[in-house]
């Protein structure tokens, strides 16, 4: 998959001189309409939501179908490759070809994969689920990212915060949810979920609305032009540089979404209700951590918050797997808080090295951490089959000191 998206940019970095674009939303003269900011960013909380239903119900769904901790990946994964494959080309086409519609028909892939999911009696119905949920994610991120930006009022950082941060306050509040609704009453329950996959529609046909008016306007105001004076083959080099990040970042965090419940439960023989507080907990510090990443990033600059939140994570991450259950919740915290603050500043700063190209450069990074996170999903599931759920912390531990490859990104003039 990282094949697939370095040679997507590659083709957009070919281009001298980008078409302008009226989606481009690189346009900082535009003044903040923050009910817009605010809205995607609920529909992304809606979307991120359902999406976190998959780990949460893991425990239950292993149990009642005897399922082993690979095809629990497998799960993770298959949900995780269509919500990552499609969107650099989603991208990539919509910077060209704008399609308003399209949000509020990506929800409806959503809302079909939760009626089945809640109705699905074996490995390949989980399958097929995972899938329709995650090809609706792949036609939300890149188009929700351009709109959060083109409503920015050029503060970028705190646009792609906002929006980020629905989805980290979507995946926090999955667990709770699942916890209270599928765990105790069972699967059927998953349904209700339908009714905020009917929100989530209803909010995205109001924003393509508002997107769809914009347009006009947007088309107007010219090329989008770089700010910075970097060649070609550094901005690839980058761009490289950025993907590994990415890459660190989402295959730890895998781990927590996919197995911690697993760990707690494992180490210090937790009730699955027990479990999902503290899996809430790391959520929920990932979702703080998100709101002030970008914020931060437009003040301070985005490489220094690169910097602080990949490799500021590792003492915490290396400590983790020696605590007891009290400092485990700690840690989990600071290295979901701390770990979190950078991939809005990854985002905006890979969308200054390509300008023009917001759609793509949102499908590309947004797949990689769905795709990153699939692959981290699958291999670290047929880990612990092979040596135990602990041994999954144990390894994992190493990846946050891949910040260090930080000092190989250029400063960026503004």
């Amino acid at each position: 998959m990282t094949i697939n998206s370095s040679s997507t940019l590659g083709a957009a970095l070919a281009d001298k001189a980008p078409a302008p674009s009226a989606a481009s939303g690189n346009n900082g003269s535009t003044p903040l309409v923050l009910r817009i900011v605010l809205a995607v960013g609920f529909a992304h909380m809606i979307n991120d939501l359902i999406q976190a239903l998959l780990p949460s119900i893991y425990p239950m769904l292993k149990q009642n179908y005897g399922l082993t901790f690979t095809q629990v990946g497998l799960i993770t994964l298959t949900f995780q490759v269509t919500a990552s494959l499609i969107q650099p080309w989603i991208g990539m086409y919509t910077d060209k070809h704008p399609k308003p519609l399209l949000l509020p028909c990506g929800a409806v892939f959503t809302l079909i994969g939760v009626v089945l999911l809640s109705m699905a009696g074996s490995f390949g119905w989980f399958l097929f689920a995972a899938a329709l949920i995650g090809i609706g994610s792949s036609t939300f991120h890149p188009e929700a990212s351009r709109i959060a930006r083109m409503a920015s009022g050029g503060r970028f950082g705190l646009a792609q915060s906002t929006f980020q941060v629905g989805g980290n306050a979507g995946s926090a509040l999955g667990p709770l949810l699942a916890a209270a609704i599928v765990v105790p009453f069972g699967q059927p329950n998953i349904a209700w979920f339908c009714i905020i996959a009917v929100v989530a529609i209803v909010t995205l046909s109001r924003v393509s609305n508002w997107y769809r008016h914009h347009l006009a306007a947007g088309a107007k105001k010219g090329k989008t032009v770089a700010h910075h004076d970097l060649a070609p083959a550094a901005v690839k080099k980058a761009l490289v540089v950025l993907a590994l990040l990415v890459f660190s970042k989402y295959f730890y965090m895998a781990s927590f979404t996919s197995y911690f419940t697993f760990y707690l439960i494992d180490k210090f023989h937790l009730a699955v209700g027990d479990s999902q507080i503290l899996l809430f907990l790391f959520l929920g510090a990932v979702a703080l951590g998100t709101f002030f990443g970008g914020p931060i990033g437009d003040k301070i600059g985005r490489k220094r918050v690169i910097w602080f939140s990949i490799l500021g994570a590792a003492p915490f991450a290396l400590a983790l797997p020696h605590a007891n259950l009290f400092w485990t919740g700690v840690l989990c915290v600071c290295v979901g808080f701390i770990l979190a603050s950078a991939f809005s500043a990854i985002v905006v700063y890979a969308q200054e090295l390509v300008p023009g190209k917001v759609g793509l450069v949102a499908g590309v990074f947004f797949g990689l951490m769905f795709g990153f996170g699939g692959i981290g999903a699958a291999l670290l599931g047929h880990l612990a089959d092979l040596y135990g759920i602990a041994a999954v912390y144990a390894v994992c531990a190493w990846l946050p000191l891949a910040g260090v490859l930080t000092v190989f990104l250029p400063n960026l003039k503004h």
